[in-house]
């Protein structure tokens, strides 16, 4: 995590990478079932949240903060 220098690394327990088709396939997901219009990274939180359930913290309660819509995403290949 060094790209983020003002970010102070003991006070971060760890993070989930997830790849873009991933994030894109769940925002979709989020509006198809869930009915929520989200972006990239709305998705992006999401899938990593749901990866984080697949470990011990299986059963766990994740709160996860959708900070973006998806209306800046109309003009992109997320809603083809």
């Amino acid at each position: 995590m060094g790209e983020l220098a003002s970010v102070s690394e003991d006070l971060i327990d760890g993070y989930i990478e997830v790849a873009d088709t991933t994030a894109i396939d769940t925002s979709r997901r989020l509006a198809k079932q869930e009915g929520i219009f989200a972006g990239f990274s709305a998705g992006a939180c999401v899938a990593s949240a749901e990866q984080l359930l697949q470990t011990e913290h299986s059963g766990a309660t994740i709160a996860v903060v959708l900070a973006d819509s998806g209306m800046k995403y109309l003009s992109t290949d997320l809603w083809d």
